[in-house]
């Protein structure tokens, strides 16, 4: 009888394990089908791209700060930006981050962040 039991225990913990992989298999974040890039574009802006290559539509959110005479106290300003994108399946979108509201101070953009979900609609 406890050979039985044994046996029984092992097909089920694999009919368990099967089940579980496969699900996993069907059901991947979405953080292994999209992809964020950033490169420089002319003198004082960044184009940041979001790639989707899932199977479904996904909605991306891009934030990032602008910050104006970052070594100066007297001048120094903080311009915090995000966009939101619809990203069709299998397609890419860009924003950009722009430092034009900082005349001829120095700047820098940073505190870059991006996630995405599935599209709602």
């Amino acid at each position: 009888m406890r050979a039985m039991f044994a046996v029984v225990a092992v097909l089920v913990a694999t009919i368990a394990a099967t089940t579980t992989t496969a699900t996993a298999d069907h059901h991947k974040s979405l953080s292994d089908c999209t992809a964020f890039d950033q490169q420089d574009k002319g003198d004082a802006s960044v184009e940041m791209t979001v790639h989707n290559s899932c199977s479904i539509p996904v909605d991306c959110d891009v934030t990032w700060t602008v910050t104006c005479a970052p070594d100066t106290k007297k001048r120094k300003s903080v311009h915090p930006a995000a966009v939101k994108l619809t990203i069709g399946e299998g397609l890419s979108q860009t924003a950009e981050a722009s430092a034009a509201v900082c005349g001829d101070d120095s700047w820098e953009i940073s505190s870059v962040n991006w996630s995405c979900q599935a599209n709602k609609d």
